[in-house]
């Protein structure tokens, strides 16, 4: 950069860098920052800290986000030459750049020197304790506002209901809301938020139609509500009401909170609608992140083939950008795709480690164990990458999938940290797919010293005794959880039709159009069998049952969450067209059969997500080719 046309330098007052400072502040550099510290060193204006120059470089520094420099120039300035502002400037500059326990740290330091609290520190605490879900400080932090007197401060009674809605405390939020004497259209926006993600859009929509005035962020909040629940019309309403209606343009962070929330509820509709709108607004330079979010969602929402191409015609790519494919052609089984691209992002970005983690769950999902082993062990000596627990844990799920088991407890105990319940998780569903029950039984003590209150692994347990034949410890197994009052994760099967989502639990009965449901789920079930499907039975096990009931336990997978999805589509759909099933656990072997075998009896393209990868059914085969 060329240095601004003040000359002879030694000329310079410390008053002119002051101002100099200042002025770059507006528009922070750190390029320029350096530039300006090298030339106080040689100049010898730092020797002096009444001139305070470093103070204000200090800012500067704070401002273009150097925490590393903006901390040891702090340091050097003593203490009887800083101010509030000074502390302030570098709590605020440590708790924006994921140094955020430093940042309290400095607060409590800032204490102990008798240091002036004044409106932007206690606003900047309570933000931190937002961000950090620090109830503790952040209660301590409301009391000291109100002892000192900032009780009546908007922003800082913003920030307090902030950090209350952040730790979920809703009911507190509304006290600090009510007690406000003013009130911006932050504040309402504030206690929006808190409401609609506690307590439901109802009653956010509440608070929503109270607001004197509505900002984006309003808009957005309700609107991002209603998609994440499910209720696309209302949030297509709302979307058209804000855009068509009240000219609202809808801005990077807009989009991509909106694409979250469709990647997160599945909603394709109003996904590709605001993929059109984007591009309307952004043209061909779409930007970087919202490029992402669109990778991301079509990929969650079960077309990646749309995700490839939405990142084929990114402008600009980084290595979130990357990830996020990846992670997407992982999720869809898609490895060899994933292997073959790998090189390529490699010519472009430099790899992190998020990316092996999608790299070795994409190998994972595809059966590819040499081609984990390969980059596993590659992290360190070709990408300067340690392993992490996370590195670990696909290694162990990639091993324990194919049967590998042996392999896989021996690199839990080689594991330089100690396994946690995602490790020892893994490797305990394997032993439940290849009927490895006594290495279950030895995983499962060590994971109930870890959490005794996780059912999940009972329940895999003693689905394991089940197909071993052992029903009475299987059945015996469940009663203590029932007579200790703990309960399974219900399953929950979502289906997007007609631009609304349906939901059903297994056997539930209390959707509009049960009795059509349950009428064509007879007719399913028939042609399924005259197309060679077989109840799994095996895996059932009930309270009080005798093994021998095989009608009563056909009957109870006949109505599981994902059939009754599928006859709902069926039904309500035209012939052809392709279904999408969101279900919020593991999807069971018999619903895979099923839903294979319906792919091809019925000619359709079934898209199940569950909660560990996508199924995409077509023609009688899944993607997965049966290895999930």
């Amino acid at each position: 950069m060329k240095w601004p046309n003040y000359h002879p330098l030694p000329s310079l007052t410390p008053q002119h860098f002051r101002s100099l400072l200042r002025a770059h502040a507006r528009q922070p550099s750190f390029t320029t920052g350096k530039v300006f510290h090298a030339v106080i060193l040689t100049t010898g204006l730092s020797a002096n800290p009444n001139t305070f120059v470093l103070n204000t470089l200090l800012h500067l520094y704070g401002k273009c986000g150097a925490p590393l420099y903006a901390r040891k120039l702090f340091d050097q300035i003593p203490h009887s030459h800083k101010d509030t502002a000074d502390w302030t400037s570098l709590i605020a500059c440590l708790a924006h750049n994921a140094v955020s326990l430093d940042a309290l740290s400095l607060y409590t330091e800032m204490r102990k020197e008798n240091v002036e609290i004044d409106e932007v520190t206690m606003t900047c605490l309570l933000s931190l304790c937002a961000r950090l879900r620090d109830l503790r400080v952040g209660v301590e932090g409301h009391a000291c506002m109100v002892k000192m007197g900032f009780g009546f401060s908007v922003k800082t009674c913003n920030a307090v209901m902030d950090m209350y809605g952040k730790c979920g405390l809703v009911d507190e939020a509304r006290q600090v809301f009510s007690e406000m004497e003013v009130r911006s259209v932050v504040s309402w926006t504030v206690l929006l938020n808190c409401v609609v993600k506690w307590e439901g859009v109802e009653k956010g929509r509440l608070v929503f139609d109270d607001m004197p005035e509505r900002n984006e962020v309003a808009w957005t909040i309700m609107v991002v509500g209603y998609v994440e629940r499910g209720f696309m019309r209302e949030g297509f309403s709302l979307l058209s009401e804000m855009v068509f209606g009240l000219g609202f343009g809808l801005n990077y962070v807009t989009l991509c909170s909106l694409l979250s929330a469709c990647a997160q509820s599945g909603d394709l509709m109003m996904g590709r609608w605001i993929h059109v709108y984007a591009l309307k607004a952004m043209g061909k330079e779409i930007d970087i992140m919202v490029g992402t979010a669109l990778v991301d969602m079509y990929a969650k929402c079960g077309t990646i083939e749309t995700a490839l191409k939405a990142f084929e015609y990114m402008p600009l790519r980084n290595v979130v950008a990357w990830n996020a494919m990846f992670s997407g052609l992982a999720m869809h089984g898609q490895g060899k795709v994933l292997l073959d691209m790998f090189p390529k992002m490699t010519a472009e970005v430099k790899p992190d480690d998020l990316t092996f983690i999608a790299v070795l769950s994409g190998c994972s999902h595809s059966g590819l164990v040499d081609q984990g082993w390969h980059y596993f062990h590659n992290l360190d000596s070709v990408y300067g990458l340690t392993p992490k627990i996370e590195h670990y844990a696909c290694m162990v799920d990639l091993l324990g999938r194919v049967g590998r088991l042996e392999e896989a407890e021996i690199l839990i105990k080689k594991m330089p940290i100690p396994p946690n319940e995602v490790v020892l998780g893994s490797l305990l569903g394997s032993c439940s797919v290849h009927g490895k029950l006594q290495l279950g039984e030895r995983i499962i003590q060590e994971l109930i010293q870890m959490d005794s209150h996780n059912t999940e692994y009972h329940i895999l347990l003693s689905n394991m005794y089940a197909l071993a034949g052992n029903s009475d410890r299987a059945n015996s197994l469940r009663r203590v959880l029932k007579n200790k009052g703990t309960r399974k994760v219900p399953g929950m099967s979502s289906i997007h039709v007609g631009g609304q989502v349906h939901q059903f639990s297994s056997g539930d009965k209390s959707h509009p159009r049960s009795g059509e449901i349950y009428v064509n789920l007879d007719e399913m079930i028939r042609r399924l069998r005259l197309g060679g499907y077989i109840p799994d039975t095996a895996s059932q096990v009930f309270f009080g049952y005798t093994a021998d009931e095989m009608e009563e336990k056909e009957q109870a997978l006949f109505v599981h969450s994902e059939k009754l999805a599928l006859s709902f589509g069926l039904i309500s759909t035209r012939p052809g067209a392709s279904l999408y099933i969101f279900k919020n656990l593991r999807i069971c072997r018999d619903c895979h059969s099923a839903i294979k075998i319906a792919s091809g009896i019925y000619n359709r393209e079934i898209v199940v997500r569950d909660r560990n990868r996508f199924h995409c059914f077509k023609q009688g085969s899944c993607s997965c080719s049966d290895f999930w």
